[in-house]
């Protein structure tokens, strides 16, 4: 194996560990709100974590000099996944109040890959293999036996709804994302990204209620989202979606809902009845099953990846 392709295969490989990593993370935004001050609307807790975490994401990119270098930046991308990234923290964080952590992370995150897939194959012409939509489809039955069988989303119809839409706007920001990082650096693209969908929710700001942020219970939970759930987090996932293709991205994602799971169960107290564990067991066994074919699949998507570069125009 040459030189050259000892580096690419070490470079994805580090992709999926940074992905990985991530959603790690993510999976303890869930737990973060049921922690929260009592009283605090969803809608507060996505805005307040988009401005700490935008704000933290700015400084960073500033003092790594992510910005010194980069061309033009392509108005219509930047605002896509501004305004997919502002949805998602809408969506997911109503899904998760009515849903409860473990049941609503695992349904938002579990149709982002169905989704991904699709979107990176209509936008970037990226293709995925036979593993990795077995993998996702085991995924998909373990998210629909959590949502015919769980506590909460059997009865609230709405908050499987927000559940759903969170999964398609996760998508949407990553194929549009990924676009921004075939350009500029990943500090960069984040931290403009989420500066502007911080200034989207930014009204919300104004009219709720901010003086549970004065309780350390609060700060803590403010700065958790803001700082590691936000700023820590997205810059990884970032550095991994710049080497991995966005179907691959979305399905090693699922690292969230079994976070959220064990959080909301050892943490919150939640239960997971027979179908819902069920409902785990096919997630782990796609996320698996993924994961052992990996190597190859990165492989052939760094060879390929000077071909399916989608350049944003520029408005």
């Amino acid at each position: 194996m040459t030189e050259n392709a000892l580096s690419q295969q070490n470079i994805g490989r580090g992709g999926i560990w940074y992905v990985l990593a991530a959603a790690v993370l993510w999976g303890t935004t869930g737990t973060s709100q049921g922690l929260a001050p009592v009283g605090i609307e969803s809608t507060t807790i996505g805005a307040v974590r988009l401005a700490v975490g935008g704000l933290a994401l700015l400084i960073l990119a500033i003092l790594r000099g992510s910005f010194k270098g980069s061309g033009s930046w392509p108005i219509l991308g930047m605002l896509a996944s501004a305004i997919f990234v502002a949805g998602y923290q809408l969506c997911f964080f109503a899904g998760v109040a009515r849903t409860g952590v473990a049941a609503g992370t695992m349904v938002a995150i579990g149709t982002a890959p169905v989704a991904a897939g699709v979107f990176g194959y209509l936008v970037r012409r990226e293709h995925v293999g036979p593993r990795w939509m077995v993998a996702t489809l085991l995924s998909v039955t373990g998210c629909a036996l959590l949502a015919v069988s769980g506590r909460g989303l059997q009865s609230n119809t709405i908050g499987i709804v927000l559940a759903l839409g969170a999964g398609l706007s996760y998508a949407a920001y990553t194929v549009s994302i990924k676009g921004l990082l075939d350009q500029h650096a990943p500090d960069a693209v984040m931290a403009v990204v989420f500066c502007l969908a911080a200034l989207l929710l930014s009204p919300l700001l104004f009219t709720s209620y901010l003086g549970w942020l004065a309780e350390p219970r609060g700060m803590a939970v403010a700065l958790h989202l803001g700082v590691l759930a936000t700023a820590v987090s997205y810059g990884l996932f970032a550095r991994g979606l710049k080497n991995i293709s966005v179907g691959t991205a979305a399905t090693l994602s699922l690292a969230e809902p079994f976070t959220a799971a064990i959080l909301g169960v050892v943490i919150l107290g939640e239960r997971l009845g027979l179908s819902q564990v069920s409902g785990v067991v096919l997630l782990f066994s796609g996320l698996v099953l993924l994961a052992l074919g990996e190597n190859k699949a990165t492989k052939m998507y760094l060879a390929d990846r000077e071909n399916i570069t989608v350049k944003l125009p520029n408005f």
